[in-house]
């Protein structure tokens, strides 16, 4: 049966209508997002900012004194000067401190012979990453003061190498600048898969694929005729959530306009490609959106470097994530993003999303038959 463009039209203009006439459909391709993206981008941080700690000054000398007012001054703590450990100790146990520093008595009379000794970070170890940030930045905060007071080098030698760490593309290492972009993953996810998981098994459903498969069509025009809108609609939201990342959320856009739509085109292959091969394998909608949350959703959200990294994953994990096509879209999101259009990272991502989608579309053809069996 030939290829009809006009029966095309005709396919989409009724899925298009089909779209119109349903409500959650919206919700979920433009409400919902926004909702992720808000949440990603204010509730959800992986910046450590404003610590409570507790400085436990034991010395009353001037060295001392400056030590704590550069602790009180950190960005990083909101302090609590005491006299003795006992008296913030029930505040690290309730959890209202995540971190006490003392400065020991004989602090001042090590200043005064030209060395700096140490201090004691005791950290609350049932939250490991909040406990290495505080002994970090509180061993940080030390050595700047030290260095300023000129006593890590020594009173006349000048230290052989000097080391000044530079961060490209996220100076801040601000959690924002990757979890937007990431989150934009998630979205056109949730909607090339878990929405285009919907409409062959609603059609089943509703009885109408019988009344489908009474007309002329083939199956290039049906299977095109149900993805078609969805591009459209994905796309429609990513520029919204770009959009809102951007001037809202102040995440730099460093890239073309060009290359963000040409990464969410090629992403949108193998999502929208799988959500038709499940909904043509289930022929029902609440088993074909449950499988789609399993195998798309949260592998998008758990596996792909969105919030966890790949390279600290136990390396079956590792291996797994090579079958999850968000691995390829975030890496490239990032870059365009941050850093600009690098092709030499986009370039092969694309490829492999594009493969992953060719997959994708072919087993949907195979298991979407023009048969009530």
């Amino acid at each position: 049966m030939r290829f009809s463009f006009r029966r095309l039209a005709a396919l989409v203009r009724k899925e298009g209508a089909q779209i119109l006439r349903d409500p959650s459909t919206f919700l979920i391709a433009f409400v919902l997002p926004m909702i992720l993206l808000f949440l990603f981008g204010y509730a959800v941080s992986l910046d450590t900012s404003r610590t409570r700690i507790a400085v436990v000054l034991q010395d009353s000398s001037a060295p001392a004194l400056r030590l704590a007012q550069a602790y009180q001054r950190s960005t990083y703590f909101d302090v609590t000067m005491a006299r003795s450990v006992a008296a913030v100790r029930d505040g690290m146990v309730d959890g209202r401190l995540r971190a006490i520093i003392v400065i020991p008595q004989d602090f001042g009379d090590g200043v005064k012979r030209g060395r700096t000794p140490p201090v004691q970070i005791i950290t609350d170890g049932s939250q490991p990453n909040t406990a290495n940030f505080a002994a970090a930045y509180g061993e940080g905060v030390r050595a700047q003061w030290a260095a300023a007071e000129g006593l890590e080098s020594g009173a006349d030698a000048e230290p052989p190498v000097s080391v000044s760490a530079r961060y490209w593309y996220n100076p801040e290492l601000m959690s924002r600048y990757f979890l937007v972009p990431g989150s934009i993953a998630n979205v056109m996810t949730m909607i090339g898969t878990l929405l285009t998981a919907l409409v062959v098994a609603r059609e089943w459903e509703r009885g109408t694929m019988e009344a489908m498969m009474a007309t002329p069509i083939s199956m290039a025009e049906f299977i095109a005729s149900k993805v078609i809108p969805y591009f459209f609609l994905a796309q429609a939201s990513m520029a919204l959530c770009a959009a809102i990342g951007v001037w809202i959320f102040g995440v730099p856009f460093r890239g073309s306009v060009f290359t963000l739509f040409a990464i969410s085109s090629a992403f949108l292959m193998p999502a929208l490609g799988l959500g038709l091969f499940i909904s043509a394998a289930t022929k029902n909608q609440f088993v074909a959106s449950q499988i789609a949350l399993l195998s798309a959703f949260l592998p998008t959200f758990l596996l792909s470097g969105f919030i966890y990294e790949i390279g600290s994953m136990p390396w079956p994990i590792q291996a797994l994530t090579y079958i999850v096509p968000a691995r390829y879209l975030i890496p490239a999101l990032e870059s365009v993003f941050l850093a600009g259009d690098q092709w030499g990272l986009i370039l092969p991502n694309i490829g492999i999303m594009l493969g992953f989608g060719a997959l994708f579309f072919l087993l949907s053809f195979r298991v979407t038959r023009r048969s009530l069996d």
